[in-house]
């Protein structure tokens, strides 16, 4: 059996949560009342985290334990990978790490399908920079 290397385990674990948030958005809408959107965002935050992770991975930059988005974009940047700038779009769903799990924060929500096709995008490109 072939051992993963850590940036396809990012990409899978990130494609897992980018799943696990489509599904939730689609149980959502159809009315599930025991679901809100920032469980689905969680998982966005989760992906979208993960992709980056995949990215550095690849580019052997050291990854420090954080959930900030914004951190590992600056990190992505300052190591010189060239990432598609409307990735940025997806920094505010850092707070959906930590915070956004315990309150109620409906202002802001209406993104979620924008995040969907940038977290879709995101993963297209980490998956052609490591050739998988």
């Amino acid at each position: 059996m072939e051992l993963l290397k850590q940036y396809e385990i990012f990409l899978h674990k990130g494609s897992v949560d980018l799943r696990a948030a489509t599904h939730l958005y689609a149980d959502f809408q159809a009315g599930d009342l025991e679901l809100d959107l920032e469980v689905v965002l969680f998982h966005c935050q989760q992906a979208t985290e993960k992709f980056f992770k995949a990215l550095l991975s690849y580019s052997q930059i050291h990854i420090t334990k954080t959930h900030n988005l914004r951190e590992l974009f600056k990190l992505i940047e300052d190591s010189a990978i060239v990432i598609p700038q409307s990735m940025k779009d997806l920094l505010p769903l850092t707070f959906f790490a930590v915070e956004g799990r315990y309150g109620i924060i409906h202002d802001d929500l209406a993104d979620t399908e924008q995040y969907f096709l940038l977290l879709a995008e995101l993963k297209e490109f980490v998956m052609r920079t490591i050739q998988m």
